[in-house]
């Protein structure tokens, strides 16, 4: 799973790497280096605009997706927690997630994610690890978001971050990981009226998805939401010597 992660960037930078021509906040958000569930994040999506012109918009949402069906607000945001990510076997198919995975798509942009050693890796279980793109640039993950109205009709915006099975090198970490969606999926992927759920799964199908990111272990201090930082992703020395990737 994904339950951590990092953002430096602020709205210009994002609206630029992601091509944002619609709608944008009205502010950046903070700098956080250990976002948490139920922050506020940037996701990347696209609306229908005047004269039926889709544009992609830069948003602000919380993370953690409400289910539509909850209608009591402290039940509501306990329950964006167990929601922070969707699995990409059965986002289609869960009552939580289905609706968003069939129009309500986005991108998720983080400077890198954390992520635990299970003990069925080869690293020392809890061990943390903070895992960026190779080149650089944000990572692109995929996404829903979903639109949940209070009872007295305030509208919550929230996102999951969808995750598939950890591969190569990244499986000796964790048994998850994000799904990274490529450049030239993007446009598929955030069309809302793109709803061929077959097509849609095989866009999260990304061969060497492992290839794209790049990890080394940090210190215990991004154990707590308290701490935050750059430093807290600065590469530590492990007890053995250990080949990352």
């Amino acid at each position: 799973m994904c339950g951590r992660y990092a953002q430096s960037a602020d709205m210009r930078e994002l609206m630029e790497q992601f091509e944002v021509t619609g709608n944008s906040p009205t502010n950046s958000i903070p700098v956080n280096w250990n976002i948490a569930p139920t922050n506020p994040i940037y996701i990347v999506r696209e609306s229908m605009q005047e004269q039926s012109i889709v544009k992609r918009d830069l948003a602000v949402v919380s993370w953690g997706l409400i289910a539509p069906w909850l209608s009591d607000p402290a039940e509501a945001k306990a329950s964006q927690s167990r929601a922070i990510n969707a699995r990409s076997e059965s986002v289609h198919e869960k009552p939580t997630f289905r609706d968003g995975f069939k129009s309500r798509r986005c991108l998720i942009p983080a400077q890198g994610y954390y992520e635990w050693a299970t003990a069925l890796g080869k690293f020392r279980p809890k061990q943390a690890f903070y895992i960026s793109s190779r080149d650089g640039q944000q990572l692109s993950i995929a996404g829903i978001w979903s639109s949940w109205r209070a009872p007295n009709g305030e509208v919550f915006e929230t996102a999951s971050i969808i995750t598939q099975e950890a591969q190569g090198e990244l499986a000796t970490i964790h048994s998850r990981m994000p799904v990274f969606m490529p450049h030239n999926r993007w446009q598929a992927w955030l069309d809302p009226m793109n709803k061929d759920v077959e097509h849609l799964r095989n866009l999260m199908v990304v061969d060497s998805p492992e290839s794209i990111v790049t990890a080394h272990p940090v210190s215990t201090a991004v154990n707590s939401v308290a701490n935050n930082g750059q430093s807290l992703i600065e590469p530590i020395e492990l007890g053995e010597p250990e080949t990352l990737f």
